[in-house]
């Protein structure tokens, strides 16, 4: 714990560091650099348009993530503040769990579902993580809106783990089932 909020902070030093450097940036080149995104976007776009089926949707959901990350790092960039930066903490987050509930529909049954559920428990414990950070960077590591933060997206997470796990239990029948289900619970501390 000591260690991870060591590496955070240095993080976020280098992170405060990297966008001080480009908090000069004009309107006229933050104007630019927004048309250079949304010009990407849209030849990331029509690149998917070779594709079929779940490939393409997968194709056009990487390209709008990759278009949402990089206007909240332009933005952080242009105004520098733990809000800006949790913001793109979350569109990283989003992205990524965008293109997975994506990919889990090339699967089937509770395939699917579970994947589903484990894509959603990554993306509970990063968006947790960045509102933490945001928090942090606020308030203070040591601060009770951090801690409180901190606490709420360790349950959020935890929350979210259990339903991903507890989904796995559906594939089995009987006995097998109810144990896996006891096992779960007892893991997860639910009742």
């Amino acid at each position: 714990m000591k260690l991870h909020m060591i590496s955070l902070a240095v993080a976020a030093a280098f992170a405060f560091t990297g966008t001080s450097a480009l908090a000069a940036m004009g309107k006229a080149e933050y104007k630019a650099e927004k048309d250079k995104v949304s010009a990407a976007y849209k030849a990331d776009k029509k690149a998917c348009d070779s594709q079929n089926g779940n490939a393409k949707d997968i194709c056009k959901a990487e390209a709008k993530g990759k278009e949402k990350v990089a206007k909240a790092e332009l933005e952080a960039q242009y105004k520098p503040s733990p809000a800006n930066d949790a913001k793109v903490a979350k569109a990283k987050a989003d992205a990524e769990y965008d293109v997975a509930k994506q990919k889990c529909e090339d699967m089937k049954g509770n395939d699917r579902d579970v994947c589903k559920k484990d894509a959603k428990a990554k993306h509970t414990a990063a968006k947790g993580e960045a509102k933490a950070e945001k928090a942090a960077a606020e308030k203070g590591a040591d601060s009770k809106a951090a801690m409180n933060k901190a606490k709420d997206a360790k349950e959020d997470t935890n929350d979210a783990q259990y339903a991903a796990a507890k989904e796995r239990c559906d594939a089995m029948k009987g006995g097998d089932k109810d144990k896996c289900i006891a096992d779960v619970k007892k893991r997860f501390g639910k009742s």
